[in-house]
């Protein structure tokens, strides 16, 4: 039996996996016994993790298979001949498949392991960018984008004379789709947008926006950062040229992510990092690359860490992503009610369709003042601008606070998080009693 196959079969598994044989809702507190962190108090209170947009916690499943990678089976990978190696290299590329059959991708080839989501995109910028824009060519963005897919389109616009274009927002927090079309024309050559938005929650629908940009010749990637831990995905049906995702919030090890792009469009494009493993022939005078995704894996990856996000996979798709994110949907619906009776507590981002994460901000605290108060009754959330200044400017705001929800939420922890925020509007004078 193979170390992922091990793992997932671990009694700290199957916990997870029972409740998931059950196939009716979730029982978000049957499954928070997977996760050892949950257990642990925080500055003596019940720990409530709502942080789950910045990283989702750990199944001791996963915890167990990096651990069990380096007790039984550490070597580096595609270059040994000895059966350690040849081992490792099996368990690596069972986790590139894994990543194609959460995708639904084409083929195991069209995906590539990156350090995460921002890797990616920097990966298609420095890469298909360089290589595909011009001077006067178009790029188009939208108003929600995370930092990670905004800088990486500036510098590559510095260096080929490409221009950003950008899509507005509604007062809800949703894309203004004729702004969007009108964008497009004959010089856009790349959309890059964002699935679920971190500070708004918005679901956008990349699908329609895809066929209206491939519509004009343009490529896209989508950030799905947010997405692919609440709902399925699938790319093929999607139609989209690059999907980027990072294991970490998919209950998966930190530094370790994947970028889905289609194979002829890795195909054409060049090396964006040189070293090993990435070649096939290397002289003083001319290297020649490995095809891909090894041509944009240089030197020793993550190896352990895409053993873990495997069986994070294989942990998510054993519950059932769309149960998940029935879950998450009715949790959020519950904590948007009982957010909207606070007075003084204002929601940011209120589109029709939204992923559990829900944003406020509250008359008279600041955002990192309520964050801090909050933490001191054991409640973790998000304070400040998300890493989507553009979003806080849109809305006229310096930060929200975010509560963000993952499979082991439940109620008790949403009874938590308004106790916690009437306790710090009690600190600063409250609202009427």
């Amino acid at each position: 039996m193979n170390a992922l196959a091990t793992a997932a079969s671990t009694p700290a598994a199957s916990a997870g996996a029972a409740a998931a044989a059950a196939r009716g809702p979730l029982v978000a507190a049957d499954l928070a016994r997977d996760f050892p962190i949950l257990s642990r108090p925080v500055r003596g209170k019940r720990l409530v993790y709502l942080d789950n947009g910045a990283t989702t916690q750990k199944p001791e499943a996963v915890i167990e298979a990096e651990r069990r990678f380096y007790r039984e089976s550490n070597a580096n990978i595609h270059r040994g001949v000895h059966w350690l190696s040849q081992h490792a290299t099996d368990l690596y590329e069972q986790a590139r498949e894994r990543v194609q059959r959460l995708l639904n991708a084409a083929r195991a080839d069209e995906i590539v392991f990156t350090r995460g989501t921002t890797e990616a995109i920097n990966l298609v910028a420095y890469s298909w960018g360089r290589a595909n824009l011009k001077a006067g060519d178009e790029i188009v963005l939208t108003g929600m984008e995370h930092h990670s897919n905004i800088v990486p389109w500036q510098l590559i616009c510095e260096q080929t004379g490409a221009v950003l274009k950008v899509v507005p927002l509604t007062d809800r927090g949703e894309l203004q789709l004729d702004a969007y079309e009108a964008l497009l024309g004959p010089r856009t050559r790349l959309v890059s947008v964002v699935h679920v938005s971190n500070a708004l929650g918005t679901v956008n629908p990349v699908a329609r926006m895809i066929e209206r940009a491939h519509a004009v010749g343009a490529k896209v990637l989508v950030d799905g950062a947010q997405a692919v831990a609440h709902q399925g995905v699938d790319v093929q049906a999607l139609g989209c040229d690059f999907y980027a995702f990072s294991g970490h919030k998919l209950y998966g090890p930190t530094g370790i992510g994947a970028l889905y792009g289609r194979r002829e469009l890795l195909a054409a494009m060049p090396p964006w990092q040189g070293g090993g493993d990435m070649i096939r022939t290397v002289s003083f005078e001319r290297s020649t690359w490995a095809d891909a995704p090894q041509r944009f894996e240089a030197g020793t990856p993550n190896i352990a860490g895409a053993v873990g996000l495997g069986v994070a996979i294989d942990y998510v798709t054993a519950i059932g992503l769309d149960r998940i994110a029935e879950h998450e949907h009715r949790l959020l619906a519950h904590a948007t009610e009982a957010a909207q009776r606070i007075p003084g507590l204002r929601l940011i981002g209120t589109a029709a369709h939204k992923a559990g994460i829900l944003s406020f901000v509250v008359d008279g605290i600041h955002p990192h003042d309520l964050g801090t108060i909050l933490d001191a009754e054991g409640v973790a959330i998000r304070a400040g601008h998300h890493c989507a200044m553009p979003v806080m400017t849109r809305f006229g705001i310096p930060g929200t606070a975010r509560a963000s929800f993952a499979l082991y939420n439940d109620e008790n922890d949403v009874a938590a998080l308004v106790a916690a925020i009437a306790r710090a509007q009690q600190m600063f004078g409250g609202p009427p009693r």
